[in-house]
C-alpha cells in the first residue's frame, strides 16, 4: 500500500524527466527531411523535421543496386523487352523488301521440233525449219509504287519504335513499384527487429519481476504473447523482402544479376514541386504512346497514298530475239491492264477510313494522357497530405508515449495494460507511416510514368 500511494508522484516525475530526455534524443538523432520553398509545389507547407523511415544498407551480401541502376538493367536485359525490340528490326527488314524493284523475266521457247520422226532432228533442220525465241520482260511500276511502299514501311517502323518505348516506360514503372515494395519490406524488417530487441529486454525484466513477486503469472504471459507478435513481424518482413528481390530479379533479367544482390537507396519523403499544367504539357511532349498515335496518323496517310498508287496500272515491256527458218528477228512487246473494273477502289476507300480511325485514336490518346497525369498528380498530392500528417508530430508523439510508458512500467509507475497499449500504438503508427510513405513514393513513380519521363522536378 505504501508503494501505491507514491505511484502518482512517481509517474508525474517520470513524464517530466523522461519527456525532456526523449525530446533531446529525438532532436539529436532525427535527420532533417529536404524541403522545397517553391510556391508551385503541390504539397503542404514545410513540416517540422521527422525521422526517416530507414536508410537502406549499402550492401549486405553481394552487389547493391540503386533504383536508377535497376531500371537501366531492366531496359538492357529484360527478356520481354529484348524480344519486343526485335519487331523494330523486323520492320526495318520490311523496309528493305518494300524498296526492292521487280526482277526482270527471262523468256525462251523452241517450236516446230520433230516429235515422231526424230531422225530428222539435225543441225540443218534446226537452222532451216525450227523456231527459237529468247527474250527479256520487265514490269515498269507506275504511280511511284516503290517510293510509297518504302515510306509506308518506314512509318510503320516509327510507330513500332514508339510502341517499344512505351513498353519501356511501363517496365520502368513496374521496376520502380517493386523496388519501393522491397524498400518497404526492408524498413518494416528493421523496425520489427528493433522492436523485437527492445521488447526482449522487457520480457527479461518481466521475468525478473515475476520471480521477485512484483507481477503475477498472467501479466508475464501477456508480455510473452506480445513478443510472439514481434517475432511474427520479423518473419513476415523477411519473407516479403526475399520474395520481392526474387520478383525484381526476373524483371531485371534473371541472368544479369546474382541471387545475393541487394538494394541501396533512401526510403524517405521526397517533396515534388510543380503544378498540374506543367506536368500535362511535358507529358504531351514526352509520352511515347501519344507519339505512337501521332505517327499512326502519318502511317495511315502513307497507306492511303500507297493504295492510290496501286490503283495505277503497271506496264510490262518485253524484247525478244527470234530465229525461224533462216531469219533472225527482234520483237518488241508491251502489255498494260485496262482499268475498267478494278481500280483498287475498295482499298483506297478502306485506307481513307483508316486515316479517320487513326485521327480519332490520337485524340483519345491525348485525352488519356491528360487524364493519367491529372489522376497521378491528385494521387501524389493526397498521399503527400497523409505523409505530412504523420510527419507533423504523430510519429514523435507515438514514440514518446511508448518510451515514457515503458520507463514508467519498468519502475512500477504504470500498469502492464498501459504499457502494452502504448507499444501497440507505437508499432501501428510506425507501420502505417511506412505504408503511407511507400504509397507516396509509388504515386511519385506513377506521376513519372504518366508524364513519360523520369526527369521531373
Amino acid at each position: 500500500m505504501h508503494l501505491k500511494g507514491f505511484r502518482l508522484p512517481i509517474l508525474l516525475a517520470t513524464i517530466i524527466l523522461y519527456g525532456g530526455i526523449a525530446t533531446q534524443r529525438a532532436h539529436a538523432q532525427v535527420p532533417v527531411a529536404p524541403t522545397s520553398p517553391a510556391p508551385t509545389q503541390p504539397t503542404q507547407a514545410p513540416q517540422p523535421p521527422a525521422p526517416a523511415a530507414q536508410t537502406l544498407a549499402q550492401s549486405r551480401t553481394g552487389v547493391a543496386i540503386s533504383l536508377d541502376d535497376a531500371i537501366q538493367m531492366a531496359l538492357q536485359h529484360n527478356h520481354s523487352l529484348l524480344a519486343l525490340r526485335t519487331t523494330i528490326q523486323q520492320n526495318q527488314a520490311e523496309e528493305t523488301t518494300a524498296n526492292l524493284r521487280p526482277n526482270p523475266v527471262l523468256l525462251g521457247d523452241s517450236q516446230f521440233l520433230p516429235f515422231i520422226h526424230l531422225n530428222q532432228l539435225n543441225f540443218d533442220y534446226l537452222d532451216n525449219t525450227a523456231q527459237f525465241d529468247l527474250g527479256v520482260s520487265y514490269l515498269f511500276e507506275r504511280g511511284l509504287k516503290r517510293q510509297h511502299r518504302l515510306q509506308a514501311a518506314k512509318d510503320v517502323t516509327s510507330v513500332t519504335r514508339s510502341q517499344v518505348a512505351d513498353t519501356e516506360r511501363t517496365t520502368a514503372f513496374a521496376v520502380a513499384s517493386l523496388f519501393i515494395n522491397i524498400e518497404l519490406a526492408e524498413s518494416t524488417l528493421e523496425l520489427a527487429q528493433q522492436d523485437l530487441k527492445s521488447f526482449q529486454n522487457t520480457v527479461e525484466i518481466g521475468e525478473a519481476r515475476y520471480k521477485a513477486g512484483d507481477i503475477g503469472e498472467g501479466d508475464l504471459l501477456k508480455i510473452q504473447l506480445q513478443l510472439l507478435q514481434f517475432q511474427t513481424d520479423v518473419s513476415a518482413a523477411e519473407l516479403s523482402r526475399t520474395q520481392g528481390l526474387s520478383d525484381l530479379r526476373q524483371l531485371l533479367g534473371y541472368e544479369s544479376i546474382g541471387a545475393d544482390y541487394d538494394l541501396t537507396g533512401d526510403f524517405n519523403y521526397k517533396p515534388v514541386p510543380g503544378i498540374l499544367e506543367d506536368f500535362q504539357n511535358k507529358a504531351l511532349q514526352s509520352r511515347p504512346d501519344l507519339q505512337a498515335a501521332q505517327l499512326g496518323v502519318a502511317a495511315a496517310n502513307s497507306q492511303f497514298q500507297l493504295q492510290k498508287s496501286i490503283g495505277k496500272r503497271d506496264v510490262t515491256g518485253q524484247i525478244s530475239y527470234t530465229h525461224v527458218t533462216d531469219q533472225n528477228d527482234l520483237s518488241l512487246f508491251g502489255q498494260v491492264q485496262l482499268p475498267i473494273f478494278d481500280r483498287n477502289q475498295g482499298e483506297i476507300a478502306r485506307s481513307g477510313f483508316a486515316i479517320t480511325q487513326a485521327q480519332e485514336q490520337q485524340k483519345f490518346t491525348v485525352g488519356q494522357v491528360m487524364t493519367d497525369v491529372r489522376d497521378a498528380f491528385e494521387n501524389l498530392r493526397t498521399n503527400d497530405k497523409v505523409v505530412s500528417l504523420y510527419r507533423s508530430g504523430y510519429l514523435d508523439q507515438a514514440q514518446r508515449s511508448r518510451d515514457i510508458t515503458e520507463y514508467a512500467y519498468r519502475h512500477g509507475a504504470a500498469s502492464l495494460l498501459d504499457f502494452l497499449d502504448a507499444e501497440r500504438s507505437y508499432r501501428a503508427t510506425q507501420l502505417a507511416y511506412r505504408q503511407v510513405l511507400a504509397s507516396y513514393l509509388t504515386a511519385l513513380e506513377q506521376l513519372r510514368e504518366a508524364v513519360g519521363t523520369r526527369n521531373i522536378p
